[in-house]
C-alpha cells in the first residue's frame, strides 16, 4: 500500500487505508492541502475544510464580513443574518429600530410582535394600554389579554351583564367558581342535575 505525503495509515478495514493529515484534504491518491480564505481557519472537527471566522459569513468561496448595524451585536451564527438588535430594538430593513413603548407599558422579555407588554391592569388597544375596567362582581385578572378581567366566584360573564349563576338542585360550584357541576351520583342534562349513567 502506498502512503500519499501528508497522509497517515488508518486501521480501518475498509477505503483506501490511509487518510490525509490535518489541513489536508483527499483528491484521488494524494492529499492537497486545503487553501484557505482570508478570515477563515481549519474545522477543528474535520480538518480537511474551512470555516469563515467569528463575524464573517461564507459567501461562495469567501469569506464576507458581517455588517453589524448600530445598537445590534453579532449572535456567533452562521445562518440568518448573523446579528441580533439589541434589547429595546428590532431588526428593520437591516437596523435597529428603537421599539416606541406606549405609556403604562414595558419592553417584553419575550419575543412579541410589538416588543412591549402592558403593565398588570392595563390591556393593549390600538397600540396603546388601556386601564381594565372590572365591573361590579368582576375584578382585574392581571392577563393583558380578551378584556383584562375575569368574575367573581359565583358569577359568569354574560352578553349584557356578570350574572349571577343560578345552582340547580343536587349541584355546586366547580373548581373555577364561574361554572357548576352535579355532586355525586347525579350528572347534567340540560341545566339540570339527574340520577343515571350518562
Amino acid at each position: 500500500m502506498t502512503v500519499p505525503p501528508n497522509a497517515f495509515l488508518t486501521d480501518w478495514s475498509y477505503g483506501s487505508g490511509w487518510k490525509c493529515e490535518h489541513g489536508y484534504r483527499q483528491n484521488g491518491d494524494a492529499c492537497d492541502p486545503v487553501v484557505l480564505p482570508p478570515n477563515a481557519y481549519i474545522s477543528a472537527a474535520s480538518g480537511d475544510r474551512w470555516l469563515c471566522d467569528r463575524g464573517y459569513r461564507q459567501v461562495g468561496e469567501t469569506c464576507t464580513m458581517i455588517t453589524v448595524p448600530q445598537n445590534g451585536y453579532l449572535t456567533g451564527s452562521t445562518s440568518g443574518l448573523g446579528w441580533t438588535c439589541d434589547r429595546g430594538y428590532r431588526a428593520t430593513n437591516g437596523v435597529c429600530v428603537a421599539i416606541a413603548v406606549p405609556v403604562n407599558a414595558y419592553l417584553a422579555f419575550t419575543t412579541s410582535n410589538s416588543g412591549w407588554e402592558c403593565d398588570r391592569g392595563y390591556i393593549e388597544a390600538d397600540g396603546r394600554c388601556d386601564a381594565v375596567e372590572a365591573p361590579a362582581n368582576g375584578y382585574v385578572s392581571g392577563r393583558s389579554y380578551r378584556d383584562g378581567w375575569e368574575c367573581d366566584c359565583g358569577y359568569r360573564k354574560s352578553e349584557a351583564a356578570r350574572v349571577a349563576i343560578a345552582l340547580p338542585e343536587n349541584a355546586h360550584l366547580d373548581f373555577s367558581g364561574n361554572d357548576w357541576d352535579c355532586n355525586q351520583p347525579y350528572r347534567k342534562g340540560q341545566n339540570v342535575c339527574v340520577l343515571g349513567r350518562p
